[in-house]
């Protein structure tokens, strides 16, 4: 479609083997060599399974890999999710008709997302029945194009595809072969200590649990059911489930770029980058979950690795790439001023501005916090009087606000606690 519309843009399908940043040039595993004079590696990151090549654990990371979960789920009656991010929260709740075990390493849902505050107001909504609308996406929606599956090659069987996007499950049926709507049960504080197959955990002589009638009861019963697999946690319980979803975050997949050259690497394994996207190899950019940002940055921004950063970094990284060919400078671009991220989790709109959840702050911050149980929550982070982030859960219509009070800095402390006043119409009033 790309190469239909700009005749300049040629297009290239094959993985690449090798990348010679001394000669500016990459050779591609169909055997061919291509010379750059600029090149932006846009590789994205690879899922973290809990186990590589176990048949019953499915990574969830791209278009394909949603679709293949889809079907198995059909079959299922109980499945296990391993993670505690974005795709874990999305799936917890879009999932019906199966028993969900979702085992996460920390206190609350969400925590890269929530505090524990927050986290309480979402879990409610778990627990409940959920026959309500769906709410309405003000934003552009991105989703495949309704190409029809191509039979994967054995050469492209172990490529991922394009990455989820913010709409990845709409027109997904999430449903197993149960008829109620949500059944689910989540495991705290724990990580997956061992995977069995069914044959191993007979001979192990262990039992596993059955499904957890009520959050009150701690009655512990055996499970009678025989599963295809069986999942130790560190808690010491076993549970058996027809698949395991590991949703336990990525690493930048900078692989088949390493080799033979000199990459500045950061801590999480991105490639460093400047603030023009640049790489520390000349004429060498990245952008997106590969690349580890490396500047001094914004005091209300930080990296996340999302789809919607990757995006504008892609196309802050054209624009340096261009006015480098060029000879020209280009500023920073505007996206990198503030840290902004707008999602949906069990339905609730949800907005996480600045440093949302006082991330690097230390301990000289105040919260402010607003919470209608059921319908709402806001949480303000202030320093010094100031603005530093915010999470908006519901229909708050505060963003534009609370943008607007992050990014100018005002000093907010003669306000105090009435900064969220339900009675006080602070958009009209900061208008």
């Amino acid at each position: 479609m790309l190469g239909n519309r700009f005749p300049n843009i040629k297009i290239i399908e094959s993985g690449v083997k090798q990348l010679n940043s001394k000669e500016h040039c990459i050779l591609t595993e169909d055997g061919n060599q291509h010379i750059y004079k600029k090149l932006c590696l846009c590789a994205g990151a690879k899922p973290k399974l809990i186990c590589e090549g176990n048949p019953y654990v499915l990574g969830i990371r791209d278009t394909d890999s949603a679709q293949e979960f889809q079907k198995q789920l059909t079959k299922a009656k109980r499945i296990m999710i391993i993670g505690n991010g974005g795709i874990a929260l999305e799936l917890v709740y879009e999932i019906e008709g199966c028993e969900v075990i979702w085992a996460i390493k920390d206190k609350a849902i969400g925590n890269t997302f929530f505090d524990a505050g927050a986290a309480e107001f979402l879990t409610s909504k778990l627990i409940a029945e959920k026959p309500e609308a769906k709410i309405a996406q003000k934003r552009t929606r991105y989703t495949t194009e309704g190409r029809k599956k191509e039979a994967q090659t054995k050469a492209n069987a172990g490529n991922t595809g394009s990455a989820l996007g913010p709409d990845w499950h709409e027109g997904l049926d999430l449903k197993g072969t149960k008829e109620f709507s949500h059944k689910i049960h989540i495991e705290t504080m724990c990580e997956v200590k061992k995977i069995y197959l069914q044959e191993e955990f007979r001979i192990s002589k262990k039992k596993s649990l059955t499904f957890p009638r009520d959050h009150h009861n701690q009655l512990v019963i055996a499970d009678k059911e025989i599963w295809p697999v069986y999942v130790e946690l560190t808690n010491e319980k076993i549970y058996g489930c027809d698949f395991i979803v590991s949703a336990t975050g990525v690493t930048p997949n900078t692989e088949p770029f390493l080799c033979g050259n000199n990459f500045d690497v950061a801590k999480d394994g991105g490639l460093k980058v400047d603030d023009h996207m640049h790489t520390s190899l000349p004429d060498i950019y990245a952008a997106g979950d590969i690349c580890t940002a490396s500047w001094q940055p914004s005091p209300v921004w930080q990296q996340m690795r999302l789809w919607t950063q990757a995006r504008q970094m892609g196309w802050y990284a054209a624009k340096c790439m261009a006015a480098a060919s060029a000879g020209e400078s280009t500023d920073m671009d505007f996206s990198f001023e503030l840290f902004a991220h707008v999602t949906k989790f069990f339905n609730y709109k949800v907005v996480l501005l600045g440093k949302y959840n006082a991330q690097g702050l230390g301990l000289d911050h105040e919260l402010i916090l607003r919470c209608t149980k059921g319908q709402e929550y806001i949480k303000a982070v202030l320093q010094n009087g100031r603005m530093m982030g915010a999470v908006l859960i519901g229909e708050t219509d505060l963003e534009e606000t609370f943008e607007n009070l992050i990014l100018n800095q005002m000093n907010l402390s003669a306000y105090g606690e009435d900064l969220l006043d339900p009675n006080i119409d602070i958009e009209d009033y900061f208008d």
